[in-house]
Order: structure tokens, then sequence, then C-alpha cells
């Protein structure tokens, strides 16, 4: 096999490829062979019938499937001989003017590039933190109050105000017309939870049970419901019902009732750090970890394979009209989606990967199995049973693999902050729980 290697353009190569045709004949004629010692064909026994008539039905689809191996293998071999890294599957072409008895084929591809990543020590990470302070502690507590919460109605007299939950019906109009999704009746919300529109939440704090009022209402320009978005309503609405909320007290019966081991509220406090410090240490190395990936990229060079980008917005547009089809959009595998919504992030997806790829392979940072490990059991630790949790992972080679991603993702982390000029920065605890 001969093989030439010709530079186009960037990461973009071609390879020349020529191959015999008697190899080609030699391995069709074998599996033809093959074929016919098991093919069923009315009027014939099996393995009785003729080469001829075997060759006649089956002789085209039996040469192209050599003409696509052996094409295949040649060009693995002549990329592996050349030492090319390939990324995507190469466009080969039959060039015509082949010397007699040979075939020759041009194979376009494009190479994964040199990734260049400067002295790390000249970049500036931001690493942020956070505490767990007595108040995200108590906001906590107030949550899970509220989690559990019982209702009881109000005397006939007494306004609705915040927290109680009211039952009304309503019913809205648009220029004396009444709309879609603006009538109902033994409708229930809780005041002053932002459940309904500000207005509407105005109006009936204060009322009392029985009372009716008329109201007019703005729905925002951006509102959810396009067919009134930026449209005044006048509602109607009356109280049947109001209930006073009740907050059970932070003492031991709450505590056993959440299940703390000692039902203690000393216990519950604690339970409540541990798992708010577990959730503040993922989320802090989520946001370092984004610094440092931006950071990590600012200081490579690289070209971008347009096929690696290609792939990446094909599989980010079939995520996304799988999205839609769980949403229950009709024809969802066929809406248009042009490439371009996605192309900017798939390039920052590609670029990213090339980057993170070379930094692990120059630097040995490949996830370690008791890494692995490791990280499992600390996912799994916030479960009722981790154990099984940790079962439900290794079962899964998806699963594991996703996980080993995310420890060399770590381990790229502590890397780069272990060389580059960090700025510490602390936040608060509610400024980064507030970011998703």
């Amino acid at each position: 096999m001969a093989v030439t290697v010709e530079t186009l353009e960037k990461l973009e190569r071609k390879l020349t490829l020529t191959l015999p045709l008697n190899i080609i004949q030699s391995e069709v004629d074998s599996r033809l062979k093959r074929l016919a010692r098991t093919v069923k064909m009315d009027g014939f026994r099996p393995g009785k019938v003729p080469m001829s008539v075997v060759t006649q039905r089956y002789g085209y689809s039996v040469h192209y499937e050599v003409m696509n191996d052996k094409v295949g293998e040649a060009f693995a071999a002549a990329a592996n001989e050349a030492k090319l890294r390939v990324a995507g599957q190469p466009s080969i072409n039959e060039k015509e003017g082949a010397p007699e008895g040979e075939l020759t084929f041009d194979a376009v591809f494009e190479v994964y590039p040199e990734v260049k990543i400067a002295d790390l020590a000249g970049a500036e990470v931001e690493k942020v933190s956070a505490e767990v302070s007595d108040a995200a502690i108590d906001k906590t507590l107030d949550i899970l109050r509220k989690q559990r919460r019982t209702f009881a109605q109000r005397a006939a007299d007494a306004p609705a105000q915040e927290g109680d939950r009211v039952t009304i019906d309503f019913e809205g109009k648009i220029d004396g017309e009444p709309f879609a999704g603006g009538k109902a009746e033994g409708f229930q919300f809780l005041v002053g939870e932002g459940q309904m529109l500000k207005e509407f939440e105005d109006a009936v704090r204060g009322m009392k049970s029985g009372e009716s009022k008329t109201f007019p209402l703005n729905f925002p320009a951006d509102y959810h419901g396009k067919e009134v978005a930026g449209k005044q309503a006048d509602f109607l609405v009356t109280v049947k019902k109001i209930e006073a909320a009740h907050l059970p007290e932070v003492n031991e019966a709450l505590a056993k009732s959440l299940g703390i081991a000692d039902e203690t509220v000393e216990g519950l406090r604690a339970d409540i750090r541990k798992n708010l410090e577990r959730e503040v240490k993922f989320r802090l190395l989520a946001r370092n970890k984004n610094a440092v990936m931006d950071a990590l990229v600012a200081n490579a060079e690289l070209d971008l394979p347009k096929s690696s980008v290609q792939a990446e917005v094909d599989s980010m547009i079939e995520g996304a009209r799988a999205d839609l089809k769980q949403r229950g959009i009709k024809d969802a595998d066929k809406a248009p989606i042009p490439d371009d919504l996605f192309r900017p992030q798939a390039e920052k997806r590609v670029r990213l990967g090339l980057v993170v790829a070379e930094l692990v392979r120059a630097n040995e940072l490949q996830a370690k199995p008791e890494q692995i490990k490791a990280h499992i059991e600390e996912l799994a630790a916030s479960y009722e049973k981790p154990q099984d949790v940790v079962r439900w992972y290794l079962s899964d080679k998806r699963r594991m693999a996703e996980v080993e991603a995310i420890v060399i993702e770590n381990n790229v982390t502590e890397f780069v902050l272990s060389k580059a000029r960090v700025v510490d920065k602390a936040i608060s605890f509610d400024d980064l729980m507030s970011q998703n």
C-alpha cells in the first residue's frame, strides 16, 4: 500500500490510498463462498445454491462491504503509520485515472491540534470561599418548619395576612371578555410567598372570609401566558376561607420527626450544618472549577477541528429536540434548530476539552481508582443508605465514566490553583446559594 500525506490548511490533511484490485476481489470471493454455505433461497437446499446465483443476488452488496472495510483498514493503517491523531470521520472518494489493477482514493480529514498552554504562573484565578453561619442554619430550620406547617381556620372577621392560606374563587376578564386560565373555584395559595402576581396578592391581603372585590391587574410584558402578556385584566375575587399557618416549634419533637439520631435540638442543628457544609463544598468547587477552566482556556493556543465542533453541535441539537419531546412538543424530532444557535457553546466545549486533555496528559492528572471511590462515597454520604448508592454507581459504566470525568476536572482544578496567581475572595452563604 502506497501512502502520501498532504497538508491542506491548518488541521486539514489528505491521504492518498492505493489498493490492489486483486485484494478486493479475493476478499469478495471469500465472503461470497462463506455466504453460499448458509444462504437460503427458494428452489435450493441450504448450502446448495450455485455460486453464480449467490453472486448475482449478493455480489453488489458484498463488494460494497469489502470496499468499505478495506478502505477503512487502509486509512487506519496509513494514519497510524504517519502517526496522525485523526479527529472525526474522513471523507473518502475514489480517484479516476488509477493504474490498471489498482484503486486509488483520496481521504480528506482533520487531525487534533497541537495545544500550547502558556506558563500558568502568569494566570490569575479568583478563588471564592464561604462559611456556613448560624443564620444559614436558622434559615434552613425555617424552611423545614414551613414544610411541616399545619393550618387552622381563622375567625370569620379575621383579615387575610402574610403566611395565611386562602381559598378563593376568581374570574378575570380583558375588555369584558373571559380568557383561558382566568377563572377558578376553590383555588388555594399562600399569601406573601410569591405564588401569585404581586397585584393579585396585594388585593387579597386584608380581605375577610365571604368578602368579594373587583380590581385591575396588569400582566407583565414577559408573562409566561403569551395571550395575556402586557395586557390589563379586571378580576372579581371572592374569599371562601382563610387559614392561619402554625409552624412546629424547634424542639426534640421536630428533631425526632426529621429522623435525627440523638433527637435533640443540638443534634438537629449539627445535622443541618453538616448537610449545608457538604452543599457549600460542592458549590465552591463548581464555581472555582469554572474560574480555573476559563483561565486555562485563556492561556492556551490551538486550532479547533471543524469536525469535532460539528459533532458537538449535532449532539446539542439532538439533546434540545429530546428536551422538546419530553415537554410534549409535537414533531419535536423535526424541529428546525439552526446550528448557529449552539456553535459558540460547542466551540467552547471542544476547546476546553482539548486543553484539559493536554494538561491531563502532560501532567499525569488522570483519575486514580482511590479518588473515584472516595468521590462516590462522598456523593453517597447524604443518602439514607449510602452503600446502595455506591453499588448503584459501581453497577453502571456510564455513571462511573461521569464520576471519572468529574475527578479529572477536580485534579485539573487543584493543579492550576497550585500554579496560578490565586486571588482569594470570601462571599456570603446567601450569595453562593443564590447562584445556579
